[in-house]
């Protein structure tokens, strides 16, 4: 495949299938953008993104830009003549200056069906919000936030066992191989970008105060939190005082006062504004993640009097 190459903008591990899928179509990958490295985890050590660590791994030149206006970033942008800029969860927003530069533009992969859920998070609004569909949006960046005109969406059902962590992985793979399909088809001219149609709506980044439990609301809209809000923030509620993190949950059929603990011997059943809700598996505060039965066993719990709050 002749091409004049393009300039690929990525951060996370969400971004991994694209630049693999790209790599692996014999794109020609002129330069890797990504975020600086920052300190991650426990000991706080300053670490390379997931995609700088996989562009090494395939010997692409990478560049870490603080600011995307800086002139020397994009001059050498500029002198690479891309035909395309190619961004997925890249994590800033690409300046006027920078979207004129490629021939093609610059083509966005976004994790929902635009122009619901336009932001950083849609991922994990889409789970929390209850939808049963999602998908994967390839659009043509303009200057507004995730509003430019559309190429092509693929939709993907969202299963009540799927996490924003699984969601997530499967989307990624999705959208890889909607970008290859989207460039194959921008360069034939078999595809024009089409304005989005329909109500917007917005998908902000998530809080940590985003996972708090509200147990005045329904066992499902609990359970939708739980699984939109993992790996992160993560769902919390207090018992006695203690922040509890429920990493997984189940719904049950039945009546209880809100957060008051109904069920604590081999399982731990909660009650919420409507129906009830397992716990299977969490986490205490400065502990390990565990089953709800072996946090149990360790502590004096008193069934019908005891509440999450």
């Amino acid at each position: 495949m002749s091409n004049s190459g393009l300039i690929f903008f990525g951060t996370p591990e969400f971004a991994i299938p694209t630049l693999n899928a790209l790599i692996h179509n014999n794109e020609k990958i002129l330069l890797v953008v990504t975020q600086p490295d920052r300190p991650k985890g426990r000991g706080q050590k300053i670490q390379p993104s997931e995609v700088k660590k996989v562009a090494l791994n395939y010997n692409l030149p990478v560049i870490q830009p603080e600011k995307l206006r800086d002139e020397s970033f994009l001059s050498k942008i500029n002198s690479l003549n891309p035909e395309f800029a190619v961004v997925v969860a890249y994590g800033k927003i690409l300046p006027k200056e920078l979207l004129q530069i490629p021939k093609y533009g610059c083509i966005n992969l976004h994790a929902s069906l635009l122009p619901k859920y336009r932001g950083p998070a849609p991922i994990q609004w889409a789970i929390i919000k209850g939808e049963k569909v999602t998908g994967v949006t390839t659009m043509l960046i303009d200057e507004g936030l995730d509003t430019g005109p559309i190429f092509l969406q693929r939709q993907l059902e969202i299963s009540e066992e799927d996490n924003a962590l699984t969601l997530s992985k499967k989307l990624s793979e999705v959208g890889a191989e909607l970008i290859v399909e989207t460039l194959n088809k921008i360069r034939k001219g078999q595809i024009q970008p089409k304005p989005q149609v329909g109500e917007p709506s917005y998908a902000p980044t998530l809080k940590k105060e985003d996972g708090k439990i509200n147990w005045n609301t329904s066992a499902k809209e609990i359970f939708n939190l739980v699984r939109g809000t993992y790996p992160w923030p993560c769902a919390y509620s207090f018992l006695k005082g203690e922040r509890i993190k429920i990493i997984k949950a189940q719904l049950l059929e039945g009546k209880a006062q809100p957060g008051l603990i109904v069920k604590a011997k081999d399982e731990l059943v909660v009650g919420t504004a409507e129906g009830l809700l397992k716990i299977i598996m969490l986490q205490p505060e400065a502990k390990r993640v565990m089953t709800a039965k072996d946090f149990i066993l360790g502590r004096k719990i008193n069934e019908g009097v005891d509440s999450f709050s």
